[in-house]
C-alpha cells in the first residue's frame, strides 16, 4: 500500500512520512493475516480507483468488476483493510494537528490563529484591558455536552488502540531518537495495528445505555480529566504573555463544564427512565472519586515535607488531627517514620475521607466544597511557607479538577419529547381530548390547575414511571450536588403548553419548584420562527416569573440543527436559526432575563457540523453572552477529544471565539443591520425551502426511491445506538431521524441534505439582486461565507458518479429523480466556484482538499462492493447474515473514509 501519489505540502512532509510509513506497515500486516491474494486485491482496487479518477477509460467498469460478486468473507476483508486504512490515515493527520501546534509553540513567536495568545493580542488591539478581560472571565462558560446519539461507528476498544498508536507516533517527534529506539516504536506500532486487524469492529449486540455511557466516560476520565488544569496553564502564560507577569496573579475562574444525555435521553428511547438516570449519575459519582483517590495518592507520595525543615499552615495541621480521629486506623497505618511528613499525612486522610465517600460510609464529604477547601488548604500552606516550587503545580492540577467535576464529573441533561408531555398531561387530567385541544387552550387549563395547586394523580403505570424521572432529578441533585442535573430538554416544543407541562408533571412528582432549566427545543423551520412568541408570552407568565428566579433569570432555549435542515433544507434552516437567535435575544432584553442558546449540532454540515468558531464568530448580537452549550455527538466526539493535544487545542479555540463573541460583537455586522443582505437571505432561503421539500416532501414516492437508492435498510441495523432510528411507528421521512436520514445519503456520496436546494437557491439571489451582492456578502458577511465554505466541503466529499450506481437498486421509475439531482448538483458547484471566484473546488482549503484525495482511492472501491452487497443482501430477502456482516463493515469503512456518519 503507497501513498506517493498524493502532493504535501513542505509543511505537512512529516505527515506523508507518516501516511507512507503506516500504509506501508499495514501492506506487510494484509499481507501476514490476509495473504498475498488479499494485499493484490487491495493494491488492484486502489490502482483501478486512481486510474478512474484520472479518466482512464473502462477503469470504474474494471473495479467494478474487480470488487463485485465477492464471497462475504473475501469481501469483509477487503473493506476492513480499507477501513483499518482510513483509521490510522485519521490518527496521523490528528497526530499531525498536534505536531504543527507545537511547532508554532517552539516557532519565530507568530502565534497560532485562534490560539489563547493570538485571541488575547487581538483584544488588546481592540482596546480590552486587563480588567474588562477578566470581568468578562467571570460570566463564561464553555459547555459541551456529550450526547448518546449512535453516529460513532468506531468501538470502544478500537479506540483504546488508537491513543496507543497516537501516542506512538508522538513519540517519533522525537529527532534524538536511535535507531534502535525507532525500531521498537515500529514494532509497537506494528502489533496495535494487527491486534486492531484482529478486532471485530462491529458489537455483537446493539449498545445498551451503560454501554453508551461507558464510550462517552471515555473520553471523560481518560483524555478531558487530564487536559482540563492544562488548559488554564496555558491560559494563564498566554496572559501573562499579552497583559504582563500581573496578569498571571489573578485567579482564573472555572470556565469550562461538561455535560451528558447518556441516561437521561428519553426521546424515543423507550431504555431510558428513572434507573438509568440514577445509574449514569452513580457512575458517573464512581469514578470521578476514584480518580480523585488515586490522585490523592500519587500527591501523598511526592510531598514528603517533613516538618522539621518546613512550616506547615497550623489551619492544616489542625484539621489533619480531627481526620485522624475520625479515621483511625488510616493513620495508624501510616509509617511512623512519615510523621513527620504532614503533607504527606493529611493527603492520606483526605484520601480516606474521599474513599468513604465513594462506599456512603460515615466521615465522608458531604459535598464536594467540602472536598474542594481541603484541597486548597494544601495549596495555600504551600504557597505560604516555601512550597511554590514543592508541590504546588501538582495540586494545583487537582484544584482545577475537582472545581471543574465536583462529585457527578458532569452534569446530565434530562430529555423528552413534548408529545409524550401532552399524553401524560392529558391522562393526569382525565382529559381524553387534550391533544385536540390548541395549545392556547391548554395553557389556560395548566394555569388554572397550577394556580389550585392540584396535585392527584392517577392509578397509571406510564405515569407514575415519567414522575418517577422528576423524582430521581431531585434525589441525584440532593445526592450529588445542584449540577448533577441542571437542564430539561422538551423536545419538539410547539407552544407555552409544553414548558408548563414540565412544571405540572414536576409538582405531581413532589417538586415544589424545579431546579433546572426547563430548554424548549425548536427544531423545525417554522418552530425557530415561533420560538420568541412562545418565550414573550411564558416570561409574561407569574408561575414561570418565580421558576425563572430560582434559575437566576436565565433562560435556556435549545436550537435544533437536524431537523431544521431536514424540514427545510440548508439554507432554510441556516436562515432560521439566525433570526430565531436574534428575535430570542431581542425577546429577553425587556424581561431582564439572560438568554444561554443550546445548539444542537451534529457531526456533519447538515445537521450544524463545521467549524464551530466561525459559527461563534458569526452568531448573532446577544446570542453568546460569554456562554456557549453545544452538543458533541458521535464520530465527532472522538474527533475533538480522543487525543490531549486535540482536545486541548479544540477547547481553546471555542473560549476564543466565545470571549471575542463576547468583548468584541460590534466585529461581525449583523445581517439584520443590513436590509440588502437580510433581502438576500430571504431570497435563498425561500428559493432553497422551496426546492429542497419539493424534491423531499412533494415528489411522489420520494420515501420509496430513498429506501431504495440508499442503504437506509442496514443502517436500522447496525448495533451502534440504544435507541430505535426513528421516533416513531412508519417508514414515512417525517418520523426518521435526522441522523440516520443524513447517514443514509453520505453513504452513497451524494449527501444529498447538505446541498440540495442551495444552487437554486443562489441562482434566484442572482436573478433579483444581482451577482455583486453576493460576491460582497463571501467577503464581508461571515455567516454566508462560512455557508459557502460548507456547502463547499460537502460538495467536494460528494461523487456523483459514485452515487450513479446506486441507481441499480432503484426502479428504473425513479431516473428521473436522479437526473433532477445531478442538475441541482451541477448548477450549485457551478454557482459556488463563480462566486468565490475560482475553478476548482477547496482551492483555498488545501489541508481539506488532500484530506479528501487522500482517502479517495480506498472510500470508492468500497461504496462500488457496497453496492453489490446491498443488492445481493435485499435479493435474499434481508436473510443472509453473512452479506449483511460484510455490509455492516462497508458502512463503517465508508465513515471512516468520509470522516462523517450522521
Amino acid at each position: 500500500m503507497k501513498r506517493e501519489d498524493i502532493q504535501f505540502d513542505s509543511k505537512d512532509a512529516p505527515l506523508r512520512e507518516d501516511v507512507s510509513m503506516l500504509a506501508a506497515l499495514l501492506g506487510e500486516i494484509l499481507e501476514e493475516q490476509g495473504g498475498r491474494s488479499l494485499f493484490a486485491r487491495v493494491e488492484e482496487s486502489r490502482r483501478l480507483a486512481i486510474a478512474r479518477r484520472a479518466g482512464e477509460q473502462d477503469a470504474q467498469e474494471r473495479l467494478i468488476s474487480s470488487v463485485s460478486g465477492l464471497a462475504s468473507d473475501q469481501a469483509d476483508s477487503l473493506i476492513k483493510a480499507f477501513s483499518v486504512y482510513f483509521q490510522i490515515t485519521n490518527l496521523a493527520e490528528r497526530v499531525h494537528r498536534i505536531r504543527r501546534r507545537r511547532d508554532y509553540l517552539m516557532g519565530d513567536g507568530s502565534p497560532q490563529r485562534g490560539g489563547f495568545v493570538a485571541v488575547l493580542r487581538h483584544l488588546k488591539q481592540k482596546g480590552i484591558s486587563m480588567t474588562d478581560l477578566y470581568q468578562s472571565l467571570e460570566t463564561m462558560l464553555v459547555e459541551p455536552v456529550f450526547t448518546a446519539h449512535p453516529t460513532e461507528s468506531t468501538r470502544r476498544t478500537i479506540l483504546r488502540k488508537h491513543q496507543r498508536i497516537a501516542k506512538r507516533l508522538v513519540e517519533r517527534f522525537n529527532p534524538t531518537l536511535t535507531p534502535q529506539e525507532k525500531n521498537v516504536i515500529l514494532n509497537r506500532l506494528r502489533s496495535e495495528i494487527t491486534i486492531a486487524w484482529q478486532t471485530l469492529e462491529h458489537p455483537s449486540t446493539r449498545l445498551t445505555v451503560a454501554d453508551e455511557l461507558e464510550h462517552v466516560l471515555f473520553f471523560l476520565t481518560d483524555v478531558i480529566y487530564r487536559v482540563v488544569p492544562v488548559f488554564y496553564e496555558h491560559l494563564r502564560e498566554a496572559l501573562e504573555e499579552v497583559y504582563g507577569p500581573k496578569a498571571g496573579q489573578h485567579a482564573l475562574p472555572i470556565m469550562m463544564r461538561f455535560s451528558s444525555w447518556v441516561g437521561g435521553d428519553m426521546d424515543g428511547n423507550p431504555n431510558v427512565n428513572a434507573t438509568t438516570l440514577m445509574s449514569s449519575l452513580n457512575r458517573q459519582r464512581q469514578l470521578i472519586l476514584n480518580n480523585y483517590f488515586l490522585e490523592l495518592t500519587e500527591l501523598a507520595s511526592e510531598l514528603t515535607q517533613s516538618d522539621r525543615l518546613v512550616t506547615v499552615a497550623s489551619d492544616l495541621l489542625l484539621k489533619m488531627n480531627r481526620y485522624e480521629a475520625l479515621f483511625p486506623d488510616i493513620s495508624a497505618s501510616i509509617h511512623e517514620r512519615h510523621n513527620d511528613m504532614a503533607y504527606q499525612r493529611f493527603l492520606t486522610l483526605v484520601g480516606a475521607r474521599v474513599k468513604a465517600t465513594y462506599h456512603d460510609e460515615d466521615h465522608g464529604y458531604e459535598t464536594p466544597d467540602e472536598f474542594l477547601a481541603d484541597v486548597r488548604l494544601v495549596k495555600k500552606s504551600l504557597q505560604e511557607y516555601g512550597g511554590n516550587h514543592a508541590g504546588l503545580f501538582a495540586v494545583q492540577r487537582l484544584e482545577a479538577r475537582a472545581a471543574t467535576f465536583g462529585f457527578n464529573l458532569v452534569t446530565l441533561d434530562v430529555r423528552q419529547d413534548a408529545r409524550v408531555h401532552r399524553d401524560l398531561v392529558g391522562r393526569c387530567l382525565g382529559r381524553n381530548d387534550w391533544n385536540d385541544l390548541s395549545a392556547e387552550q391548554r395553557s389556560e387549563v395548566l394555569l388554572e390547575v397550577l394556580t389550585a395547586g392540584r396535585t392527584d394523580v392517577p392509578d397509571d403505570p406510564e405515569v407514575e414511571s415519567a414522575l418517577d424521572v422528576f423524582r430521581a432529578i431531585e434525589t441525584g441533585q440532593r445526592g450529588y450536588g445542584r449540577n448533577a442535573v441542571s437542564s430539561y430538554i422538551i423536545s419538539m416544543a410547539k407552544g407555552v403548553d409544553d414548558v408548563l407541562s414540565v412544571i405540572y408533571l414536576s409538582s405531581l412528582a413532589g417538586l415544589s419548584q424545579p431546579d433546572f432549566d426547563i430548554a424548549p427545543l425548536f427544531e423545525t423551520v417554522d418552530d425557530l420562527n415561533a420560538g420568541s412568541g412562545i418565550l414573550q408570552e411564558l416570561l409574561k407568565l407569574p408561575v414561570y416569573q418565580r421558576h425563572l428566579r430560582r434559575r437566576n433569570n436565565r433562560q435556556m432555549v435549545m436550537v435544533g440543527y437536524s431537523d431544521s435542515n431536514k424540514d427545510g433544507g440548508l439554507a432554510a434552516s441556516r436562515w432560521a436559526l439566525y433570526k430565531g437567535q436574534a428575535e430570542l435575544a431581542r425577546t429577553l432584553e425587556p424581561f431582564d432575563t439572560k438568554l444561554v442558546v443550546f445548539h444542537g449540532r451534529g457531526g456533519s454540515i447538515s445537521r450544524g457540523g463545521g467549524r464551530t468558531n466561525n459559527a461563534i464568530l458569526s452568531a448573532p448580537k446577544g446570542t453568546v453572552n460569554g456562554h456557549l452549550r453545544v452538543t458533541e455527538q458521535g464520530e465527532t466526539i472522538n474527533h475533538k477529544f480522543g487525543l490531549r493535544g486535540i482536545a486541548i487545542r479544540n477547547l481553546e479555540q471555542a473560549w476564543g471565539s466565545v470571549v471575542t463573541a463576547s468583548l468584541l460583537p460590534d466585529t461581525n455586522q449583523s445581517i439584520l443591520e443590513r436590509d440588502d443582505w437580510s433581502s438576500i437571505m430571504e431570497t435563498i432561503a425561500t428559493s432553497g425551502k422551496e426546492t429542497y421539500r419539493g424534491l423531499v416532501y412533494e415528489t411522489e414516492d420520494f420515501a420509496t426511491f430513498f429506501r431504495q437508492f440508499t442503504p437506509i435498510d442496514a443502517v436500522e441495523q447496525m448495533r451502534i445506538g440504544s435507541r430505535p432510528p426513528s421516533r416513531r411507528g412508519g417508514g414515512n421521512i417525517d418520523n426518521l431521524r435526522a441522523i440516520p436520514w443524513v447517514f443514509s445519503w453520505t453513504q452513497t456520496r451524494l449527501i444529498l441534505p447538505g446541498w440540495y436546494g442551495f444552487g437554486q437557491a443562489l441562482a434566484d439571489a442572482v436573478a433579483q439582486h444581482g451577482e455583486a451582492g453576493l460576491r460582497l456578502m463571501v467577503k464581508e458577511c461571515l455567516f454566508f461565507a462560512t455557508m459557502l465554505d460548507d456547502v463547499e466541503m460537502v460538495l467536494a466529499k460528494a461523487d456523483l458518479a459514485i452515487a450513479e450506481r446506486y441507481m441499480i437498486l432503484t426502479e428504473a421509475r425513479f431516473d428521473p429523480i436522479f437526473q433532477k439531482i445531478r442538475e441541482e448538483y451541477q448548477q450549485t458547484r457551478s454557482l459556488i466556484l463563480e462566486l468565490k471566484e475560482t475553478s476548482q473546488l477547496l482551492a483555498h482549503s488545501p489541508s481539506i482538499a488532500r484530506a479528501i484525495e487522500l482517502r479517495n482511492p480506498y472510500v470508492d472501491p468500497m461504496n462500488l462492493m457496497q453496492v453489490d452487497l446491498l443488492e445481493r443482501w435485499r435479493m435474499s430477502d434481508q436473510k443472509d447474515d453473512r452479506l449483511l456482516s460484510a455490509l455492516l463493515a462497508s458502512v463503517n469503512g465508508i465513515a471512516q473514509g468520509l470522516q462523517n456518519t450522521g
